[in-house]
C-alpha cells in the first residue's frame, strides 16, 4: 500500500508540475497597444531603456538602430550618429516622453553629406 501511495503522490506531483510548464509557456495574444509599467510597479532603468530603444526602433525617420540608450537614475544618455538634427531632436522628444524619464542628455551627432560627423 505504502509504494502504490508513493507512486499516486508522484504521478500527483508531476502532473501539477506540468500543468504549470504548459501554463508558463503559453505564448500571451498579441494587441497593438503598447506594453507600460503596471500603476503598481516601479519604473526601472532597464525597463526605461528597453522603453526608449524600441519607440526609437517603432518610429519612422528616427534610425533606432544608430542610437545607444543608456539610463541611469531615470537619466536617459542618446548616444550614436544620426543623419540630422531633426532626427537627433525627434529621438531626445520620445525618450522625453517616456514614463520614469527625468533628463534626456543627447549626445548624439550628425553625419554630413561628407561623411564627417559633428558633434
Amino acid at each position: 500500500m505504502n509504494y502504490r501511495t508513493s507512486i499516486a503522490a508522484l504521478m500527483f506531483a508531476s502532473l501539477v508540475s506540468a500543468s504549470a510548464l504548459a501554463q508558463e509557456a503559453t505564448p500571451k495574444p498579441q494587441t497593438n497597444e503598447r506594453p507600460m509599467a503596471q500603476a503598481n510597479e516601479p519604473v526601472t532603468d532597464a525597463w526605461i531603456t528597453t522603453k526608449v530603444k524600441a519607440d526609437l526602433l517603432a518610429t519612422d525617420g528616427v534610425a533606432g538602430t544608430d542610437i545607444n540608450v543608456d539610463t541611469q537614475n531615470g537619466v536617459v544618455t542618446l548616444r550614436g550618429t544620426v543623419k540630422s538634427q531633426a532626427e537627433a531632436d525627434r529621438a531626445a522628444e520620445i525618450a522625453r516622453g517616456i514614463e520614469g524619464v527625468t533628463r534626456v542628455d543627447s549626445q548624439l551627432s550628425t553625419s554630413t553629406a561628407t561623411g564627417t560627423r559633428q558633434p
